[in-house]
């Protein structure tokens, strides 16, 4: 059984810095595609960033040049460096999980799904 467990949320004031992590209980965790999506009240979950496993990387046009994913295959752990947070980067953020090497931008892309860790980003 995949287990996705991520930490690392808080309260931070606006243009300050958060980093997510998250752990996967996985074997062979560098074969697999890994992704942060974010869901902000009342909203649908949205793509933030995703990585292969090459590294190779993607983000959504919101959050370019402000977060970098990053992974580091040896201790099977994801994470998110977030720079310059705004208020509408508020949201509860999600690890997950494709069980192919690139899960892509898009949530049906992802099977696995950590409990979220919540944001807040003060103005």
């Amino acid at each position: 059984q995949v287990q996705l467990t991520e930490s690392g949320g808080g309260l931070v004031q606006v243009g300050g810095s958060l980093r997510l992590s998250c752990a996967a209980s996985v074997r062979t965790f560098n074969t697999y595609g890994m992704g942060w999506f974010r869901q902000a009240p009342g909203k649908e979950r949205e793509f933030v960033a995703a990585i292969s496993g090459y590294g190779t990387t993607d983000y959504a046009d919101s959050v370019k040049g402000r977060f970098t994913i990053s992974r580091d295959n040896t201790e099977n752990a994801l994470e998110l460096q977030m720079n310059r947070l705004k208020p509408e980067d508020t949201a509860v953020y999600y690890c997950a999980l494709a069980l192919r090497n690139y899960g892509g931008v898009y949530v049906g892309g992802y099977t696995y799904w950590g409990q979220g860790t919540q944001v807040t980003v003060s103005s």
